[in-house]
């Protein structure tokens, strides 16, 4: 008769693994693959959220929406009446049983119908909110940095930046974020360097992160609301690929930073922390998430890279460089 340890694992039936014979007892199960499910730590177990700006799967924002749903979270989503028709959020919406509002995030109007909606459709105050919006009129017309439109411009820093002091300022006044929550927006070092091709949405990404610090000192100080930016590498979404010489931008990022590139679903997780308890002293930064980047000067990847070729493509037939 053999006699179990009490230190031995046991199987699902209570056996032990293992006898004091040290023969092996227990028989291996499969598991299939499609039972196995990522590990959830129930970070936003109980939390309200608001979703701005998903558009397919490859938008940041939507894995932000499901990272937070499988963190425990109920959310709404909202993006443009156009963006709804262009993209897939119902899918999404379906898949997170997450109700759709549409709004146009530049309309002070539309934005408060989706904080009194969000309020009332999830139970409650809100406890996070992601902002994921921005254009460039003036990029898609491919107009350079020093031939703009002025008027493109404009939309771009609506879009783009004002629309989440919009967001914040009709979150405030309809008292709809709970005590201690999280908002975060997404930004690009170009705020802070001058990076080729990126354009005008320099200037509306630098507006932004202003924005989350002015903004984050009188909401802190009156509700404890932590107000952040995410500064994340380089991602292919459909609006990072519209970006002139993207491809490009991508790959030096990637070889100059020394743990490459911070993909989307990478931010996501980043993200969901910011959303949680876990950093509720942390307000008004603007957090790189980028794999080192943005301490970088040369890396020997990119050195390397560059010696490889001093070919000049950015020239018109005219012999004049255009700078994007």
């Amino acid at each position: 008769m053999h006699t179990f340890s009490r230190f031995a694992p046991k199987t699902r039936d209570n056996t032990c693994c293992f006898c004091t014979h040290g023969v092996i007892l227990c028989r291996i199960s499969t598991i299939k693959d499609e039972t196995i499910q990522q590990m959830s730590h129930n970070l936003l177990k109980g939390k309200r959220g608001i979703i701005f700006g998903a558009l397919n799967s490859e938008s940041i924002a939507w894995k932000v929406a499901e990272k937070a749903v499988e963190e425990g979270a109920t959310i709404t989503l909202s993006n443009t009446p156009v963006a709804l028709r262009m993209g897939e959020l119902n899918e999404l919406s379906e898949k997170l049983n997450a109700p759709v509002i549409a709004a146009d995030a530049t309309s002070v109007e539309d934005l408060e119908n989706v904080f009194a909606e969000s309020v009332k459709l999830l139970g409650g105050k809100i406890d996070f909110v992601l902002h994921s919006c921005a254009m460039s009129v003036n990029m898609r017309k491919k107009r350079t940095y020093d031939d703009l439109d002025y008027s493109f411009l404009n939309k771009t820093l609506d879009i783009s930046a004002i629309s989440f002091h919009k967001m914040l300022q009709a979150a405030k006044k309809l008292d709809a974020l709970s005590e201690g929550a999280s908002v975060l927006a997404l930004t690009y070092v170009a705020s802070h360097r001058t990076f080729f091709g990126y354009n005008d949405m320099a200037d509306a990404k630098s507006l932004l992160e202003s924005i989350a610090r002015s903004f984050g000192y009188i909401y802190g100080r009156e509700k404890h609301v932590r107000i952040n930016t995410i500064s994340q590498s380089p991602t292919f979404t459909t609006a990072g690929s519209g970006i002139k010489g993207f491809d490009g931008l991508y790959d030096f990022s990637d070889r100059m930073s020394p743990l490459g590139n911070a993909s989307a679903d990478e931010c996501a997780d980043y993200c969901v922390v910011m959303f949680s308890d876990l950093t509720r002293k942390v307000t008004m930064q603007t957090l790189f998430h980028d794999g080192g980047f943005s301490s970088m000067g040369m890396s020997l990847r990119g050195m390397t890279q560059y010696n490889k070729s001093f070919i000049d493509d950015n020239r018109d037939e005219n012999g004049k460089i255009i700078y994007g």
